[in-house]
């Protein structure tokens, strides 16, 4: 097993660092940002036109795309939910769905959303409340779903829904896919630490016909699973490669009272060292996965170690490099004093919620422990 990047791999992600390079503009990037909003319809559209958006072949192609999208903060998260969620329709959902779906999800024609979290239940995506009750050949759904981001603009939402309440919680839930015009569908906003625009999404007497169920009647949990295990297995390397970056620029540039270069300074270079280490192992963690994948292998809980190390790595990196530039790492995005154009106050504020997005820390740490060591709940 080795992770060394072939000719061929190293020759596709200089294209996609090319093509973000020339798409993703100052101008572009501080709209996106204010915005709060991580998609773009023109965007999604020209990774398409590129064969970027998702490429057939390697796992290891796919994961460098993954790579510089993330790199560059480009705004994919709603482009990835649907190539997620495309995917488990082409595992699970009837022939009728996947000709009305896929195409069009694969062209960046329609979006999909993620409904899986609950105001009432954190954590514990099981114990979903959200009803949906038979109604001869429709589905009448009513309830709420937390952190439902870009909900607001997306075209469908893969929803979690319980259908059998007198079943175990995991026994009697069933997965839909949610037209979010239909009546009764509310989105209202919430904003995350890091200014990301996410939603609380309300379903009042939503009717969705059952050809928009995906896998069978209170088979939902396993349905989620084939999602879960996607989310599960990221990867936030790229960010930490981002921070790294920007540090060593500012410690080249920045001098000390004294004239010389910041970098020249051990306890510079010591926390540089810290931050370039916590990268590799995040990047060999992922590129296991990727390894993985290739040899036709689930990874059941090495996916949730390379999302739980890079995730906290993330969060101890952006802690470290704040505390070595001091008071002016607080100087915010868009403020034109800002040491990095503010990125070192922005991705303090973004590292938190890493460690919520996908499962939470202490959900990766249980999958870690009940999958991968056979401990007990």
């Amino acid at each position: 097993m080795h992770f060394q990047l072939d000719d061929q791999t190293r020759e596709f992600r200089a294209a996609v660092r090319a093509h973000l390079d020339e798409v993703i503009t100052p101008e572009f990037e501080e709209r996106i940002y204010r915005s709060g909003v991580a998609h773009d319809d023109d965007f999604a559209r020209g990774l398409v036109a590129k064969d970027m958006f998702a490429p057939d072949g390697r796992p290891l192609h796919r994961q460098v795309l993954q790579d510089e999208l993330m790199y560059s903060d480009a705004p994919v998260y709603l482009s990835e939910t649907t190539r997620m969620v495309a995917a488990v329709i082409d595992k699970a959902g009837s022939p009728e769905l996947k000709q009305k779906i896929i195409p069009k999800a694969m062209a960046a024609e329609l979006t999909i959303a993620l409904g899986f979290t609950e105001p009432e239940c954190g954590s514990d995506v099981a114990a979903a409340k959200t009803r949906a009750v038979r109604c001869g050949d429709d589905w009448i759904i009513n309830g709420s779903k937390m952190f439902t981001t870009n909900g607001h603009i997306a075209d469908y939402v893969f929803l979690l829904a319980r259908t059998n309440p007198d079943k175990p919680k995991h026994k009697g839930l069933t997965m839909f896919l949610v037209p979010l015009d239909a009546p009764g569908v509310e989105a209202q906003a919430v904003w995350t630490l890091s200014g990301e625009r996410t939603n609380i999404t309300f379903y009042s007497d939503v009717r969705v016909g059952d050809e928009y169920r995906i896998g069978g009647v209170d088979e939902g949990w396993s349905v989620l699973h084939l999602a879960l295990e996607d989310e599960h297995a990221s990867g936030w390397g790229p960010h930490i490669a981002r921070l790294l970056d920007h540090a060593e620029r500012w410690a080249r540039e920045t001098t000390d009272a004294a004239g010389s270069p910041r970098i020249d300074d051990p306890d510079v270079r010591r926390r540089l060292a810290r931050v370039a280490i916590e990268l590799e192992v995040s990047t060999l963690l992922q590129r296991r996965c990727v390894w993985m994948a290739e040899q036709g292998r689930a990874p059941i809980a090495e996916g949730p170690m390379s999302k739980l190390y890079s995730t906290e790595a993330l969060v101890r990196a952006a802690q470290d490099i704040n505390e070595l530039v001091g008071p002016d790492a607080l100087r915010s995005r868009l403020e034109p004093t800002a040491p990095e154009e503010g990125r070192f106050e922005y991705l303090m504020r973004f590292s938190l919620g890493t460690t919520i997005y996908a499962g939470t820390s202490e959900v990766q740490r249980n999958i870690i422990a009940q999958r991968g060591l056979g401990l007990p709940r």
